[in-house]
């Protein structure tokens, strides 16, 4: 029964009249008795059975009331399935600082392969999303255009690394412009940019601000993420002949005012990580923040099995009839 449902348990109070039949039974036995004295009872050896045999047959009954009362109540099996429908997603684009400074070693093994390791992660979690990737120093450009090919963008983020092919510094003002340029003319529920860097906007032809006003203008929001310990951390500061960097101890310097006010303007969040776990955190927290609606239909199935009960309150009848009718015909004469 722990398969079952019932469509109509009302009718399980019909239960209750097996109980009152049973009590009904035994008290009319009971009056039906008679006090005959005789000096021989052979003449009542054959009826002697008689009780034993009627009790069975009114059990039979019995049965076949309990099967018609579970037929009543119209038991059912399920078969649910489910579908997932997924509103308008969010679109996000991660615009990633690739200078040099990305390199120092406050976080482990440096910042730039930190980031890339929590940004996987995040990536990968957001399956009902597009994501794009903007990279900028000294001046941006678009690594992957929004796609929902996860693997695709995880595959391009991994080989992100400082190479020198664009100018060195930090043009946070063009990485947040590249960015909204990928975004304004997404129809997606939610436009959102995640904008990181460990340091202050020191180059580049587009100031900061103007592009956090365009992006304002587009409604796309703008989580700003500081990177970079605080005070000093060991950072790239030459380069050996062999190519290989030369390190010493650098101040760190990020420009947090500048990151609050975009955003604030755009309503996003500043974040600061100072670590690896702060970095992680961050991520984390952004993404619960950030959800796409998913809608999830539920079908229900309903097959009957009342007539199996039926069945079986039909085969006790039956059998009751046939023992009637049958073995103890002679006994019930």
């Amino acid at each position: 029964m722990m398969n079952y449902s019932f469509a109509y348990p009302e009718f399980f109070w019909g239960f209750l009249l097996i109980p009152v039949l049973i009590l009904w039974h035994i008290i009319s036995r009971k009056r039906q008795v008679a006090h005959v004295l005789n000096s021989s009872v052979a003449a009542f050896t054959k009826a002697g059975n008689l009780p034993k045999w009627q009790a069975l047959l009114f059990v039979l009954r019995m049965v076949a009331l309990g099967f018609i009362v579970l037929a009543l109540a119209r038991p059912q099996t399920q078969d649910v399935s489910t579908q997932t429908k997924t509103n308008k997603g969010i679109d996000i684009v991660m615009a990633i600082d690739v200078s040099s400074s990305m390199l120092a070693r406050d976080l482990k093994p440096d910042r730039l392969t930190a980031l890339k390791k929590v940004a996987a992660d995040f990536i990968a979690k957001r399956t009902s999303d597009r994501i794009g990737l903007v990279v900028y120093a000294g001046e941006s450009y678009t690594k992957t255009p929004i796609t929902s090919d996860k693997a695709l963008v995880i595959d391009v983020l991994n080989k992100v690394n400082y190479d020198g092919v664009i100018n060195d510094g930090t043009a946070i003002g063009m990485g947040l412009a590249t960015s909204v340029n990928r975004l304004r003319d997404s129809k997606a529920k939610s436009k959102i940019i995640i904008l990181l860097t460990d340091g202050v906007n020191n180059t580049g032809f587009v100031d900061p601000k103007t592009a956090a006003g365009l992006a304002q203008s587009f409604g796309i929001k703008t989580y700003t993420i500081g990177l970079g310990s605080n005070g000093s951390a060991p950072a790239p500061v030459a380069l050996r002949p062999d190519g290989s960097f030369v390190y010493q101890m650098t101040k760190v310097e990020i420009d947090e005012e500048l990151l609050k006010t975009i955003a604030a303007e755009t309503g996003g969040s500043y974040y600061r990580a100072t670590d690896n776990k702060k970095l992680e955190a961050i991520y984390k927290e952004i993404d619960t923040l950030e959800r796409t609606e998913v809608e999830e239909i539920r079908y229900t199935k309903y097959n009957e099995e009342f007539r199996i009960f039926i069945f079986w309150a039909l085969g006790a009848l039956l059998l009751e009839w046939i023992l009637r009718h049958t073995i103890f015909k002679s006994a019930l004469a």
